[in-house]
C-alpha cells in the first residue's frame, strides 16, 4: 500500500501525477506554491500535530480538491521531503524566480537593506532556497526576502563534504517534533538536513532513512558519519564511540557516548538498536 505520508491524496481525490499508481475517484492538477516565511509547519490536520516543516523557498504542491481547502489551510505535498499535510495558506506564495543558492550558514538574517544595521526581514535556516536578484558590496538581494551576506550562501550544486560536521553545528538546538530548522528539529530532521547539505538524498522519517546507504554488521564497525537506528529514533556518529542526536531526553541536539545512549534507550523500553547504516 502507498505510504500516506508521501501520497498526495485525500477523500478520494489524488494528484494527477498519481493516476495509474493509486486508486482514486478523481485525479486533479496541483497548484505549485512555496514557503514565504522562514519556516512553515506541515501539520497532519489543520492546527494539529506537526509532522514536517518547509524552509523558506521550498516548494509545496497544493491539491485542488473539490470545493477547495477552507479554513485558511492548504493541503498538499512538500517537494523536498515528499511529506503530505496542511500548511497555513497565509505563509505560502506563488513560486518566484528559480532558486540560485541555498543558505549555507546554520542561521542567517536577511535585512531590509544591504547593511547589518537595517531591520531584519527573515532569519533563514541552513538549506533554505533563495534566488539572488542582485549584489551590492558583500550583500545579495534575495527574491521575496531581504539582503543577506553572500558568505552565508552557496550556489546550488555546491555541497559540503562532512555530514557529521554539518550535524554538529546544530549542537544545542532545541528538540522540536517535526522540525528541521535551526530553531528546532527532531532526530530524523537533523539527519535529513545534514545529508541534504552534502548533496545526499534522504527521506524525512527515521524508518524511511533505514533504506539510506548500506547496512553495517554492528556497533563495532561504526565510524564518523554512520547512522544508528532504534525504533522511532536515529542518530549520527561523530566518531567510533560518540553519538550526536536530537532527542527528547535532553530536549535538544546533544552528543554522548553511544554506549550510554544505548543503555538509557533500552532501559526506557525501546530496545537495542535496530540497525546501523553507512551513507
Amino acid at each position: 500500500m502507498s505510504d500516506p505520508r508521501n501520497t498526495l491524496m485525500k477523500d478520494g481525490v489524488a494528484a494527477a501525477a498519481l493516476e495509474g499508481l493509486v486508486a482514486a475517484g478523481r485525479y486533479v492538477a496541483t497548484t505549485p506554491m512555496q514557503a514565504s516565511a522562514a519556516t512553515a509547519p506541515i501539520r497532519l490536520e489543520p492546527a494539529g500535530e506537526q509532522a514536517d516543516e518547509l524552509l523558506f523557498g521550498e516548494g509545496f504542491d497544493v491539491l485542488e480538491a473539490p470545493g477547495g481547502v477552507g479554513g485558511g489551510w492548504a493541503f498538499g505535498q512538500a517537494r523536498r521531503t515528499g511529506y503530505v499535510g496542511y500548511v497555513e495558506a497565509a505563509i505560502l506564495a506563488p513560486p518566484g524566480p528559480a532558486p540560485t543558492h541555498r543558505v549555507s550558514a546554520l542561521a542567517a538574517y536577511a535585512f531590509t537593506g544591504p547593511s547589518m544595521k537595517t531591520a531584519p526581514v527573515h532569519r533563514l535556516s541552513l538549506n533554505a532556497f533563495v534566488a539572488v536578484e542582485g549584489v551590492e558590496g558583500r550583500f545579495a538581494r534575495l527574491a521575496g526576502s531581504g539582503w543577506m551576506v553572500m558568505s552565508h550562501l552557496a550556489p546550488l550544486g555546491v555541497f559540503e563534504a562532512d555530514p557529521a560536521g554539518v550535524a554538529e553545528r546544530y549542537l544545542g538546538v532545541p528538540y522540536l517534533w517535526g522540525g528541521r530548522s535551526s530553531l528546532g528539529l527532531d532526530c530524523s530532521g537533523l539527519v535529513h538536513e545534514a545529508l541534504t547539505a552534502c548533496g545526499l538524498a534522504c527521506p524525512r522519517d527515521s524508518d524511511q532513512q533505514m533504506a539510506v546507504g548500506h547496512p553495517l554488521a554492528g556497533a563495532n564497525a561504526l565510524r564518523r558519519g554512520d547512522l544508528v537506528f532504534w525504533r522511532g529514533h536515529v542518530g549520527m556518529m561523530l566518531d567510533a564511540h560518540t553519538l550526536l542526536h536530537a532527542n527528547a531526553h535532553a530536549m535538544c541536539v546533544a552528543r554522548e557516548p553511544l554506549a550510554e545512549a544505548m543503555a538509557r534507550i533500552e532501559a526506557n523500553g525501546y530496545g537495542p538498536p535496530t540497525g546501523f547504516r553507512r551513507v
